[in-house]
């Protein structure tokens, strides 16, 4: 083989490394680990962790990630993304299509506030204090991420979540600042209001994937995977009841017009 081709093959190479993964002939690696070695040991959560960081989490850690992942798995066909992946599904482009419409409007306004959130918490956390982020973010939008629902008084996934959060604290599995920063923006934002605005499903993941030392990309990603496996379920269902053409609202009911 001549040096310009080796150089070439090189480049090639080169131009597609990876410290995420090994592929050879009779060789699978998830970061340097055999694929052999995991399989059946390692759980879905640790596989996550061990992909996007490098090196297997501690139990605990695993265990309140999973936690979070649960948490934002579905909020029924009344979500964008979902809706979008039922009616998708029966316009004959398939399951994984069907998937794929859902994930794509996971955007900033519906997906997006988990990453949000982690930024405004980290705001807190550089300022050193929470009054000055909230007026920070106050004076850009009357909205603060992670706190408050369109659909709930109280989301009924807060507290067991920050409930293993603060066991996570309590056992040294995580610091609590980014707990404890949440905890200063829902005081500041329920003073003085008689109806409160507790901290959502989106800020409470925010918490743990920041206490678990997640970049706020990643919290959106995460909540991406997590959704996935709800968008999967509806296109699923959506798929085997038999209608074709499924539009946002039911034959009989034609829009109003302007």
């Amino acid at each position: 083989m001549s040096h310009n081709t080796l150089d070439q093959a090189t480049a090639a190479a080169d131009w597609w490394a990876t410290g995420v993964s090994r592929i050879a002939p009779d060789v699978i690696e998830l970061r340097g680990l055999p694929v052999q070695e995991l399989i059946g040991k390692a759980g879905f959560a640790e596989i996550v962790w061990l992909m996007l960081r490098g090196a297997l989490p501690e139990p605990r850690q695993a265990a309140l990630l999973e936690a979070a992942l649960v948490c934002s798995v579905d909020h029924g066909p009344h979500a964008p993304s979902i809706a979008v992946a039922r009616m998708a599904a029966t316009c004959g482009i398939g399951l994984n299509g069907a998937v794929a419409s859902g994930v794509n409007l996971l955007g900033d306004s519906h997906g997006g506030a988990g990453q949000q959130c982690v930024e405004l918490l980290e705001d807190v956390l550089e300022r050193g204090s929470a009054e000055e982020a909230v007026a920070a973010w106050r004076a850009r939008s009357r909205y603060l991420p992670g706190f408050g629902h369109r659909f709930h008084s109280k989301d009924p996934r807060r507290d067991p979540l920050l409930g293993l959060v603060e066991e996570a604290v309590a056992d040294g599995v995580v610091p609590g600042r980014h707990l404890r920063a949440a905890r200063e923006v829902e005081e500041i934002l329920n003073r003085g209001r008689s109806r409160p605005i507790p901290m959502n499903v989106d800020g409470a993941t925010a918490v743990v994937y920041a206490e678990l030392g997640f970049p706020a990309p990643l919290a959106r990603g995460l909540f991406v995977l997590s959704r996935s496996v709800g968008i999967l379920a509806h296109a699923w269902e959506e798929s085997q009841q038999g209608r074709r053409n499924k539009g946002p609202i039911p034959p009989s009911i034609l829009p109003t017009q302007l």
